[in-house]
């Protein structure tokens, strides 16, 4: 790809908002992870007694539950994150191809 169609292309209003977009989701839900991520293992660090409550039979403690979710949660914003591409840069992607063929 030349160096003019590169100009070209980053000066369209669709690409600046495309990237724009995409930046700030990107950054939205990577703090969300790392929140939750990091809130896990700070409340493990900090108050271990947490973890020992049981709650299923004799060994399932709260912790395992709590694991669980948070990867369920990072599968859900990868999904998110999946719908919203295809709904919407899919598109500005689209209408930037068209402008600078």
């Amino acid at each position: 790809m030349d160096q003019a169609k590169i100009e070209k292309i980053k000066s369209l209003p669709e690409y600046q908002q495309l990237v724009k977009e995409r930046t700030g989701l990107a950054w939205k839900l990577s703090i969300a992870i790392l929140v939750v991520y990091y809130g896990y293992i700070m409340l493990l660090a900090f108050n271990p007694e947490f973890f020992t409550t049981i709650v299923s039979g004799e060994y399932v403690s709260i912790g395992f539950p709590i694991g669980v979710a948070i990867i369920v949660f990072s599968f859900l914003l990868t999904g998110y994150y999946v719908k919203k591409a295809n709904d919407d840069f899919d598109e500005l992607t689209a209408k930037i191809k068209k402008e600078v063929e």
